[in-house]
């Protein structure tokens, strides 16, 4: 028993107040590194990039605390030796991994927009503060870099030179995978026609009616609301699409909404008329069909067709995020008013064969 504790005063003896106050920072950092990145960037505990940004974290802290240790140890008295290379070239890799992070959060702080998004307040990108982030990773990029060049040695311009050289090459050969995403991105934080929480549409009728969740560097995440599902979709994909930005109005009236129903030439456009009246004004009763009462309700002959006479009606609604729910009730209330009024929504069948 006496030996071991003279084994652990002699391993005590080797480190002085600074090599413990290094070991506990980074202990502390490490056990409080989850608070630390949620301070930062505010997401929820569950999601998979929150996670793997703390592993990160941990992961440096645990790697210093083991170099550290390792050094003082058994290689004190080789200040060159692999250890401690690989301990100062971990600190120059924490240190950027840390203040990039709080760089790019004080640029979103700063130069962000705040927005709702699925009931919560968040401070979103825009295009000065993308562009911002983008000029601050590459500025503590290439200082972590130089400083790496140094510490593994190579002090001349032309060893510098060919270890940034091949990593130059290798950032040209892979452009094509990375480049047109991140301008993308730009392009579209920079237009202001795809922010963080409208709701969109992809393509001129199609189903795909989506909430902008985030956009990010290389991709955009939408949260589709038909199947209520996660989209990821590239930025240079998502450019190439037809966007309906439904969330942003033309007026001040609201998103104009506009349902289309085929009736038999036997019914009367007066008996029609007055069928879709009273359905729109049970919607306007029922508190979740999301109308606006207060704004003109339009009835309107689309086509005449040999089956049968397309009817439109147009109403108006604020609550883009439920769309797909407002549309549902109105055709439920106008196919219950319909039969109420003894009025088919039925097709009509030109030819009927006899037997």
């Amino acid at each position: 028993m006496t030996a071991l504790w003279n084994i652990v005063g002699d391993i005590l003896a080797r480190f002085d107040f600074t090599d413990a106050l290094v070991i506990c920072t980074n202990v502390l950092l490490m056990l409080f590194s989850r608070r630390i990145m949620s301070a930062i960037y505010h997401e929820p505990p569950d999601n998979a990039q929150f996670r793997w940004r703390v592993n990160i974290f941990r992961l440096f802290n645990l790697l210093i605390i083991f170099l550290f240790s390792y050094y003082h140890l058994h290689m004190v008295q080789d200040s060159k030796g692999w250890a401690f290379q690989a301990l100062t070239i971990s600190v120059i890799l924490y240190f950027s991994y840390l203040g990039l992070h709080l760089l790019h959060f004080f640029v979103r702080r700063r130069y962000g927009k705040k927005r709702e998004v699925e009931g919560q307040w968040q401070v979103v990108e825009t295009y000065n503060s993308r562009l911002l982030n983008i000029f601050a990773s590459i500025f503590v990029f290439i200082i972590a870099l130089i400083s790496v060049i140094r510490v593994l040695g190579f002090d001349s311009l032309l060893e510098a030179g060919g270890v940034i050289g091949f990593i130059g090459v290798f950032l040209a050969l892979t452009q094509g995978a990375w480049a047109p995403d991140m301008f993308s991105g730009l392009i579209i934080l920079n237009s202001g026609m795809v922010e963080v929480g409208d709701v969109i549409e992809l393509d001129e009728g199609s189903k795909s009616i989506s909430v902008v969740y985030k956009t990010k560097v290389f991709h955009t995440e939408l949260l589709n609301l038909v199947n209520n599902h996660r989209i990821m979709i590239k930025n240079s994909r998502l450019r190439e699409h037809t966007i309906h930005n439904l969330s942003k109005f033309a007026s001040a009236r609201g998103l104009r909404e506009n349902l289309h129903f085929k009736i038999d030439y036997s019914m009367d456009e007066t008996r029609v008329r007055s069928m879709f009246e009273k359905a729109y004004a049970k919607a306007c009763a029922d508190a979740e069909i999301a109308v606006d009462a207060g704004l003109p309700f339009e009835v309107a002959v689309m086509d005449t067709g040999d089956y049968a006479v397309e009817w439109c009606v147009y109403y108006y609604t604020k609550e883009v995020k439920q769309l797909l729910k407002t549309r549902y009730r109105m055709r439920e209330t106008i196919l219950q008013t319909s039969k109420e009024c003894g009025i088919s929504l039925a097709t009509p069948v030109l030819h009927t064969s006899v037997s």
